[in-house]
């Protein structure tokens, strides 16, 4: 994907819009960050760190609870800086995505955004084991999803499931993932 196709799916994101869907407001927020990375523009995620509490290891996006009077959108970007090291001054804004709810009692705000090249990651270790970069078109090819229902905390719940090489993404992680896939997929395939 050159920079004049990226170009041309930011506007298309840009112009669609996202309807709320969400029951509650927002207590944690996440970012999907795009970057270039190897030739090509991926979006970024994260390995939890091994002695986390909750989901150690885990693929999930920068993010993570809202605090006190912060907007969501300064817990996402508090939340980039203090996981990857990223800060807001390199950070290109396209939109957020519908918040969604989690089987744990979260409601999240994603937001989609651009990495500046002069962004430098710097994983904290005591939040992030890893960093793992997605080629933007194999998280929008739609052989590579799926869904499957699952018994949660006594209701069936539509978990998303995507399987990169030997990892798997899943979970509210792979539901975002898979909301930015249909919030583009009108956007022609030809572009990738």
């Amino acid at each position: 994907m050159s920079l004049q196709q990226l170009a041309a799916l930011r506007a298309h994101f840009v112009l669609q819009q996202c309807a709320r869907s969400s029951d509650g407001q927002p207590n944690s927020a996440v970012v999907l960050p795009i970057c270039w990375h190897q030739q090509r523009w991926c979006l970024l995620m994260t390995r939890r760190a091994l002695q986390m509490r909750h989901h150690p290891g885990q693929l999930s996006f920068p993010g993570g609870r809202i605090d006190g009077d912060e907007t969501p959108w300064q817990a996402a970007l508090r939340e980039l800086s203090e996981e990857i090291g990223v800060d807001a001054q390199h950070v290109d804004y396209w939109g957020q995505l519908p918040a969604i709810n989690t089987s744990t009692g979260f409601v999240v705000q994603p937001y989609v955004v651009q990495l500046s090249a002069k962004s430098q990651i710097q994983v904290q270790p005591s939040e992030v084991d890893s960093v793992l970069y997605i080629p933007i078109e194999i998280a929008l090819a739609s052989p590579n999803w799926r869904t499957e229902q699952w018994q949660l905390r006594g209701r069936s719940q539509q978990l998303h499931f995507l399987a990169i090489g030997p990892r798997l993404i899943w979970g509210a992680s792979a539901q975002m993932l898979r909301q930015f896939a249909m919030h583009v997929a009108p956007w022609p395939n030809q572009h990738l």
